[in-house]
């Protein structure tokens, strides 16, 4: 869980030190790197009703091994029957003016672009780069970059920016520093564009005790509490925050420190989740497996391969509670070769589709039951291994644009999720919510030295105002 890049139009020219990647234009069908075009502020480039933003982990610089790039899609061209022939609305090269933000603010490059949210408004955007630990937030109009954080060093000195969650009231940012076992927060007023680095607020998820007495990392417990993602719900009071090895813990985001408010061990609750959504009054996460690289004798308690779907409540957290209480229902367990990661809610949330980025598939379960409602296999005519990553949805319900992941997987080295198409897919959901089919692909390359390295990764719908 650890590394990630893409594409564009015209190839341009090169500027200093080689800052590849940018605006793009359509070279023969598929994206190429190119010199960056930076946008006009203000210009959304369709008169859509949302974008969709994808970002490749590939390094934009080779020479000095950092950057990578985020591509903008208007909703209406990828709405229609030809999705895969769509071209981004813009593009923005990580190692460019980013780079030069987060140089400037922390004296490092930022390195793996790798998870990407909006605030509840679509304002602002997200940006976490989890080799170098940057949290870098934009304005998402213009895709100018307006802060660059970077996390503290945690556990054998490390800092990551695994996942950056932002809460929908708009007044912080949960940040899993994986390798540092830290979950740090940012405090956020989006309106004044005003942000800080909260350090007082830092939870250590690795030293010390649970408000129940039990050490929070344990080789019985939690044998690795390296934070993968901390799921926020709607009401912004809580982080269901996924471990590496395995185990859970709830958190009280908003107190400084912030504060467990439950604890789950490994046995109720596999490691690697990153998928969550809420629909209700219930939060699903899943669990999945490890880069081949960490299930070594480093880390012999990480399975290979993982894909279990829970259903947690959203009421009944408090430090006090006993351990793995309110209790969460397994809903689905799949066995073999198998690695969950992304997830949504389809149509009007009746179905919940979890994506399977190591069998390309996706397992659709049922809301209110919570029952298994179809298997729906992804690789097909377009693509024998797509490796479907992390997923969103279209305002209507009825598409999902998908992370393909590339033959040289970046984070994490070799891989589950490795596949044949890096890009930009585009499912169509059809029937009840319960079928559909791999539709389109905006195909993304970065060849260097002979090697394709795009690695598409991070991908989320941003509504326009």
């Amino acid at each position: 869980m650890n590394h990630h890049r893409s594409g564009i139009l015209d190839l341009l020219h090169y500027s200093r030190r080689i800052r590849a990647a940018g605006v793009l234009a359509v070279l023969g069908s598929a994206l190429t790197l190119g010199a960056c075009e930076e946008p006009e502020a203000g210009d959304e480039g369709a008169s859509s009703s949302f974008e969709v933003w994808i970002v490749d982990q590939s390094d934009s610089d080779h020479v000095g091994s950092f950057g990578g790039a985020m591509h903008v899609f208007a909703g209406d061209d990828l709405m229609g029957a030809s999705p895969g022939d769509a071209a981004p609305s813009r593009s923005v090269d990580l190692g460019a003016e980013t780079a030069d933000l987060c140089r400037e603010a922390t004296g490092a490059n930022p390195v793996r672009p790798h998870m990407l949210l909006f605030n509840e408004r679509g304002s602002h955007a997200v940006l976490s780069f989890v080799a170098s630990g940057h949290v870098v937030i934009y304005d998402a109009a213009s895709s100018e970059p307006l802060e660059c954080f970077r996390m503290s060093p945690g556990a054998g000195d490390s800092q990551q920016a695994h996942a950056a969650f932002p809460s929908p009231d708009g007044t912080y940012i949960v940040v899993a520093n994986q390798n540092g076992k830290l979950l740090e927060r940012i405090d956020t007023d989006f309106e004044a564009n005003s942000f800080r680095h909260n350090t007082e607020a830092t939870l250590d998820l690795a030293g010390g005790t649970t408000p129940r007495g039990h050490p929070k990392e344990d080789e019985i417990l939690r044998p690795d509490n390296a934070p993968i993602c901390p799921v926020i719900d709607e009401q912004g009071r809580y982080a269901w925050v996924t471990l590496r090895g395995g185990g859970l813990f709830v958190v009280d985001a908003r107190s400084t420190p912030m504060q467990i408010v439950a604890e789950y061990d490994r046995d109720t609750v596999k490691g690697n989740g990153c998928g969550g959504v809420q629909v209700g009054n219930r939060m699903f996460l899943n669990s999945g497996g490890a880069p081949v690289n960490l299930g070594g004798e480093e880390h012999p308690h990480l399975p290979l391969h993982g894909f279990d779907v829970y259903r947690f409540p959203i009421d009944g957290y408090g430090p006090h509670n006993p351990v793995n209480a309110p209790a969460p229902e397994l809903l689905f367990s799949a066995e073999g070769e198998r690695d969950s990661h992304g997830m949504a809610a389809v149509l009007d949330g009746r179905h919940v589709w979890v994506l399977d980025r190591h069998a390309d598939l996706a397992e659709v379960l049922q809301v209110e039951g919570g029952g298994h409602a179809g298997t729906v296999t992804l690789a097909g005519d377009l693509s024998e291994n797509p490796a479907p990553d992390l997923v969103d949805v279209s305002p209507s319900g009825d598409r999902l644009f998908v992370s393909l992941r590339g033959p040289t997987p970046l984070t994490g080295d070799p891989h589950n999720a490795t596949g044949t198409t890096p890009g930009l897919g585009i499912i169509e959901v059809t029937g009840d919510g319960t079928d559909g089919s791999l539709i389109g692909i905006v195909p993304f390359t970065n060849v260097h030295e002979g090697r394709e390295l795009a690695d598409p990764h991070a991908v989320r719908v941003r509504p326009l105002e």
